[in-house]
């Protein structure tokens, strides 16, 4: 077996990520389907729980897979891109169940908002402090 590298590490947690949002999505059709709602939300609380937490997903995801991608290419060890993936991918993971489960700020929400920022914010500072070092 190949020793993973840093771009392996971002490849892993990009489809870990996309496969998150394709489940969201999945969640988002079941519910228009089980509901007959074609468009927005049709004023049914499990759509606007459903594309709210696909939508959430939707804003954060990419920026995260950017950073991710980022921070292998400029040469940054695989835990490092681990570490970001693996907070990243928890956050958004924990974030979505809270959504789903729950109304108002429950704690799954908090908790995946919170690893999200800290993921992206750790990810900022890597990208950050490469260029000032070089």
């Amino acid at each position: 077996m190949l020793e993973m590298t840093a771009l392996h590490a971002a490849g892993f947690w990009n489809g870990l990520l996309v496969l998150l949002l394709i489940a969201l999505a999945f969640r988002v059709i079941s519910n228009r389907r089980k509901h007959r709602v074609l468009f927005g939300d049709g004023g049914v609380e499990q759509m606007t729980v459903a594309t709210r937490a696909f939508g959430n997903a939707a804003e954060y995801i990419p920026v995260g897979v950017g950073a991710l991608i980022l921070i292998a290419l400029l040469g940054y060890p695989a835990w490092a891109v681990h570490a970001v993936g693996g907070v990243l991918f928890a956050g958004r993971l924990i974030h979505g169940v809270g959504l789903s489960h729950g109304k108002g700020p429950g704690v799954g929400r908090l908790v995946g908002m919170a690893l999200t920022v800290v993921a992206l914010a750790a990810a900022a500072m890597l990208l950050i402090v490469c260029p000032l070092l070089a």
